[in-house]
């Protein structure tokens, strides 16, 4: 019984503990990590997390949208002054859309054969063709 109430009152990290402790010490000025300094940085890294996709879902609520995407977690690190000090220079740029439509995507994978066409030339209407009528008697 004494066993659970140990197990219980204990923090376990969700993140490997071996993998913070790698990340850690590729700054240069840390050779050794203590235990309790690791669980630390472990917590207030889940806890940060959890702070950031609660108000990126937050953002995504009010813009009607089911998926968080890139530029729904700048708006909430905007948001947040302390957070945005710090993160907003390390998110990568938003993609600017312009006013074009998307490319098609055409497969060029492999040449063709010679001799031979893709389909899309064969249905393709030539600029000097005129339009087809249909005459109904």
């Amino acid at each position: 019984m004494a066993e659970e109430e140990n197990t219980e009152g204990a923090i376990r990290p969700q993140f490997p503990t071996g993998r913070v402790k790698r990340i850690v010490k590729l700054d240069k000025d840390i050779n050794k990590i203590n235990s309790d300094a690791l669980l630390l940085v472990s917590r207030s890294t889940e806890l940060f997390l959890q702070f950031l996709s609660e108000k990126s879902a937050e953002v995504a609520i009010e813009k009607k949208r089911k998926i968080v995407k890139l530029d729904h977690i700048r708006v909430a690190v905007k948001r947040h002054q302390p957070t945005g000090d710090f993160l907003l220079d390390s998110l990568p740029v938003p993609t600017q859309l312009s006013d074009k439509p998307p490319a098609e995507k055409t497969r060029h994978d492999k040449p063709l054969p010679p001799g031979t066409r893709r389909i899309d030339y064969f249905f393709a209407k030539s600029a000097n063709e005129a339009p087809v009528q249909i005459n109904e008697s």
